[in-house]
């Protein structure tokens, strides 16, 4: 299994690192490259967002960007919005200590959880930051969305 890249840019420069990636170009800067994984599972991340910050049911589907690129993918708003909430969210009372859980890192170890994913928790809280930060950063008065291509 090859890896896949996650990043934020606008349309016109996604479709330019889809070329580069094409080529078998390395990981571009402000990007995450997760090896062994696919869009899937990025989707499913998606879907354990989205209950952590009580979205269930958000369009977690990643759809495709253009014709030019079947392997790059749009990530849909109410997924980006998951996602970013996972570095602000608090959870509810967890516990006699009167503290709330952890919500990235709880979901960071249930996806870790999935089957055949290749990496443990540990591994999963660092991607799942980086994926939050990247998602935090996405700027709708920019024109810019989170991207996924997957080879």
């Amino acid at each position: 299994m090859g890896f896949t890249e996650i990043f934020v840019s606008t349309h016109k420069g996604a479709l330019a690192r889809a070329g580069e990636l094409e080529a078998g170009s390395g990981s571009g800067a402000g990007s995450v490259r997760i090896p062994d994984i696919s869009d899937f599972e990025i989707e499913q991340l998606g879907a354990l967002a989205g209950a952590a910050v009580h979205a269930s049911g958000a369009d977690t589907e990643l759809s495709m960007v253009d014709v030019a690129s079947d392997s790059l993918l749009g990530v849909p708003e109410p997924m980006v919005r998951a996602l970013a909430e996972l570095l602000t969210f608090e959870a509810e009372d967890s516990g006699d200590d009167g503290a709330g859980s952890d919500v990235l890192a709880d979901v960071a170890g249930k996806w870790a959880a999935e089957e055949d994913m290749p990496f443990d928790a540990d591994q999963a809280v660092g991607y799942v930051r980086q994926l939050a930060e990247l998602a935090a950063s996405v700027e709708a008065a920019e024109r810019t969305g989170l991207y996924v291509w997957s080879s």
